[in-house]
């Protein structure tokens, strides 16, 4: 029973990374910790850290 769950997941996974885009049609833009906005370039892979606090 659990190698048929890993193998449907692992088919799910191929199906929904088949359906995306390869390139973003808009600049992603994001707001800092002082509330400005940060754009991140599309010419070359980003890589960007999202950390959360809950207060």
């Amino acid at each position: 029973m659990k190698p048929r769950i890993i193998i449907l997941f692992l088919i799910s996974i191929l199906v929904l990374s088949a359906c995306g885009q390869k390139t973003l049609s808009e600049p992603i833009t994001l707001l800092n910790q002082n509330g400005e906005e940060v754009t991140f370039p599309q010419e070359k892979p980003t890589v960007f850290f999202f950390i959360t606090t809950y207060t």
